[in-house]
């Protein structure tokens, strides 16, 4: 970053590499093992896939999502979200909820002929004009967005995917929905309304309630929706409601669960990285590497000191209220297992480790991760104790593989893929689990399986698609590419693969982040930076503030070294030189 900071994606992002040889070589009888069984494990995983896609093709389509037990359909885009069931359409039909999900996997797969139909399809039948109120941050993630990415691989400009036959449709249905998204940003605050009748706009008497997530979490669709249509009405919409949110920050910059759009105050101060706010600070870091605007880095490293500062207790993250940041529920839950995966691309891999192998234990103790467990108490919480095939997990195992090339992080997803087939497969799909205790199964199979859980499960064992191309995923798995027309200024961390024609190592090395060799940007800023002591992203404090411990788990990672500090016989924190 031009400021000091740069995130450091760079293995995931420009350290994929083809070799090619040449001349005659007799047959190898011993194959490399390791791709071997990378081989086996990506055609069970797209076994997994089609099993899931082709019962829903045949049993749910053009409905929303899969029953696989009764081998029926729901048309829950309606439902995401309403807990409580309100105010469900009696005329809505089914959006092919599941379809749209499905596309830029089927790409990845490399099956191009269903995915050719499938755009021809949507292109021909599909239609928002709908009486059904549908939350905007679940169809803003899973329908603009899956639209948005399936448009920009249809129209990849080295490999056509539609020849002769797409005429930006998807484009069109995108802008479409993005135009019945912006009455919802009508309010005094900029905040958008949780809930929009896609035909009617926003209902009379609707709630003002909504979540961080909810109004933090657009502008990657929308930003790039506007940057693809050239009407900037849509990026602003977003960009708004972020400012405004980050601006109702607390003075330690938490942010809480729940808020009023209307009045602009919080409802739930408590808070943490998990449900209700999680995709916030996961969509500030991919904001900046996608459209390279510094504000959005700035707000990240802000609010990722003070996650590490107020939530992290170790190798876990508990919640906290955002005013005191004293510890308010000491719980893991199955939406945090996104963290990893962020951490991975701010180059904080040691503690994106040490969070994801406590994850797995969880989840090696009861075969799937449940919803949420009590770490105070070390126990399943009465009531959520579901495992509905959620994806953040296999999410964090894929990025730590990526930029670690651990052959662990592949054992993982192997125990993953396992548990799934053993756990949920069902002749009709996959299922939900309702209880991790008895793994009795529940009748739904959520469209986010075929769009993150089995696509992330598969680039971890097959990541060909990657070569040569740098992708952000949305919080919802689908491919953004990180384009320089997208930038003011393209961040030197994320050009193309083929950077490497540089050939000198210092002129690399001047273009390397600070991340990457593990040094302080506020050693290395220069006079004429505004920022003069700037702390990395890699720091994370102490658990005391007088850095007294007892062990080295109560020490953090020095914000000026990037190095584990440890615990001193004296019983303090602090970096110790052996000699």
């Amino acid at each position: 970053m031009r400021k000091g900071v740069v995130i450091c994606m760079l293995i995931f992002l420009s350290t994929f590499f083809q070799m090619s040889f040449s001349g005659f070589h007799p047959p190898n009888p011993n194959p490399n093992p390791m791709a071997a069984r990378r081989k086996r494990m990506s055609q069970k995983v797209r076994k997994m896939f089609y099993h899931a896609y082709e019962n829903y093709m045949m049993h749910a389509f053009p409905h929303d999502e899969l029953k696989p037990l009764t081998k029926t359909y729901t048309d829950s885009l309606s439902e995401l979200g309403n807990l409580k069931l309100e105010h469900l359409p009696h005329q809505y039909s089914g959006s092919a909820l599941t379809l749209i999900e499905s596309l830029s996997s089927l790409v990845i797969l490399g099956n191009h002929t269903e995915f050719e139909k499938a755009v021809l399809w949507l292109s021909a039948n599909l239609s928002f004009d709908v009486d059904a109120r549908i939350n905007l941050f679940e169809c803003n993630i899973r329908v603009l967005g899956g639209l948005v990415s399936a448009h920009i691989l249809a129209t990849d400009s080295t490999n056509r995917l539609v020849q002769g036959t797409y005429k930006n449709q998807l484009l069109d249905l995108a802008e479409d929905l993005g135009r019945r998204f912006l009455p919802a940003f009508d309010t005094p605050t900029g905040l958008p309304y949780a809930w929009i009748n896609l035909k009617h706009g926003v209902m009379p008497n609707e709630t003002t309630e909504t979540s961080t997530s909810g109004c933090g979490s657009l502008i990657l669709e929308m930003g790039a929706l506007s940057r693809l249509t050239g009407d900037p009405i849509f990026e602003i919409a977003a960009l708004r409601a972020l400012r405004k949110l980050w601006s109702m920050r607390s003075s330690l910059n938490l942010l809480g669960t729940t808020l009023d759009v209307a009045t602009g105050e919080w409802i739930e101060f408590s808070t943490g990285i998990g449900a209700g706010v999680d995709s916030f600070y996961e969509y500030l870091v991919k904001a900046y590497i996608l459209f390279g605007r510094d504000e959005f880095w700035k707000m990240f490293q802000s609010a990722y000191l003070a996650v590490q500062k107020y939530f992290r207790h170790g190798p876990w993250y508990h919640d906290a209220d955002m005013r005191t940041g004293k510890a308010t529920y000491w719980q893991l839950t199955s939406l945090q297992a996104f963290w990893p995966g962020v951490q991975v691309l701010v180059g904080d891999v040691d503690a994106a480790n040490s969070s994801h192998r406590e994850f797995f234990h969880v989840w090696r103790k009861f075969g799937v991760l449940p919803e949420r467990y009590l770490l105070d108490h070390q126990m399943l919480h009465p009531t959520e104790k579901y495992y509905p095939l959620r994806p953040e997990f296999a999410e964090s195992t894929f990025y730590l593989y990526q930029a670690t090339k651990d052959p662990w992080y592949m054992e993982v997803g192997e125990l993953i893929v396992n548990s799934l087939n053993q756990y949920t497969r069902v002749q009709g799909g996959f299922a939900s689990v309702r209880d991790v205790t008895t793994m009795e199964l529940e009748d739904h199979q959520h469209s986010f399986f075929l769009a993150e859980t089995c696509k992330y499960l598969y680039l971890l064992f097959d990541d060909s698609f990657l070569v040569n191309r740098n992708y952000i995923f949305t919080t919802e798995g689908h491919p953004l590419p990180v384009l320089s027309t997208w930038h003011d200024r393209l961040s030197e961390a994320y050009l193309p693969s083929n950077w490497t024609s540089f050939k000198h190592e210092e002129h690399r090395k001047r273009r390397a982040s600070a991340m990457s060799q593990r040094i302080c940007p506020a050693t290395t800023l220069s006079h004429e930076q505004e920022y003069q002591h700037l702390e990395s992203a890699c720091h994370i404090p102490d658990t005391r503030a007088d850095h007294r411990c007892l062990t080295d788990e109560d020490c953090g990672v020095d914000s000026t070294t990037c190095r584990r500090r440890s615990c001193s016989m004296a019983g303090y924190c602090g970096l110790w030189l052996l000699i």
